[in-house]
């Protein structure tokens, strides 16, 4: 089987304090970190263990995982497995970055958020600089508030053409057409993000080749579809992996609506869809959705996850 993992441990704990997030300076108690410890342990060893399989995984903690060494070790380890094709995480970037010397640069890959509010520029472009010297895959990107344009333009102009620097719609925010014309110029793809995707009984690769894992190994189809399809250390999830429809009325988070079947997202970051790396960069102004799949609320706000994912 090839199977495309995404992993949300209980971890909630963040040492950024963005506004928009309800996770924000939150502190795990001793006992929380612990059982985030146990229970990331347990599925890497559940995931070096499916030699038989092909699998790719995307760490979504609600908090900041590489400031605790077992999200370290965990990508370090399936790095180095020879059936992980790729292991990836979302993150601030606020971690030390020596411990990728002991990964394999050929499967490790960051999905990077830049907080122009939470860190000082020049340390994050230096961190994205080391990442380049270790020849680690990386996307970065920002959240599209009108207060950032200005420090994106600079980062844009800081990094090497190559390093994808992706948009994020602001939750809460209605993007004018103007606003969205601005960050098209740094990020062609950013019409994606911009509103929700109708997705109500369209196909969608979740629950199929794609699945969601929580820390108790429950599985469901993604983050955002509540109903379990099973639990992954029994292996009653195995059964239920089908070709099916999305039941929800619309889809407005990438880790989403990539995985929708009437989207060329696939093709878009064919080899990269884990760490939102495109196969290559697209012009400015590149094809937005068809209007069909484009949702605009009746308060004209998005909702459903956090800006940064």
């Amino acid at each position: 089987m090839d199977l495309t993992v995404l992993y949300r441990g209980p971890l909630a704990s963040c040492d950024y304090d963005c506004p928009y997030c309800p996770f924000a300076k939150r502190r795990d108690s001793r006992e929380q970190l612990r059982a985030d410890r146990a229970a990331l342990e347990r599925f890497t060893a559940w995931a070096a263990a499916q030699t038989d399989d092909r699998l790719s995984v995307l760490f979504t903690p609600w908090g900041e995982g590489l400031v605790r060494s077992w999200y370290r070790k965990a990508l370090t380890e399936l790095s180095h497995l020879p059936h992980i094709r790729r292991v990836a995480i979302q993150t601030n970037l606020s971690c030390r970055t020596d411990w990728m010397a002991d990964a394999d640069p050929a499967k490790l890959a960051l999905w990077c958020t830049y907080h122009p509010d939470q860190t000082p520029y020049d340390r994050f472009v230096a961190k994205c600089r080391d990442l380049m010297r270790r020849e680690i895959r990386f996307s970065v990107g920002i959240v599209g508030f009108p207060a950032h344009l200005a420090e994106a333009h600079r980062l844009r102009a800081d990094l090497p053409p190559h390093i994808y620097l992706w948009v994020n719609a602001p939750e809460g925010h209605e993007v004018s057409d103007a606003e969205a014309e601005a960050w098209t110029e740094l990020d062609p793809l950013f019409p994606y993000s911009r509103r929700p995707h109708r997705s109500a009984g369209l196909p969608c690769r979740t629950g199929e080749s794609v699945i969601s894992v929580d820390g108790e190994g429950i599985v469901r189809r993604c983050h955002f579809v509540r109903a379990e399809l099973g639990n992954l250390y029994d292996g009653s999830y195995r059964r239920a992996l089908r070709p099916r429809a999305c039941p929800l009325t619309a889809c407005d988070c990438h880790i989403g609506y990539v995985h929708l079947e009437t989207l060329p997202l696939y093709d878009v970051f064919a080899g990269g869809v884990l760490e939102r790396i495109p196969a290559s960069i697209p012009p400015a102004h590149s094809p937005v959705p068809p209007a069909p799949d484009l949702l605009r609320t009746q308060s004209g706000s998005r909702s459903g996850r956090l800006a940064s994912t």
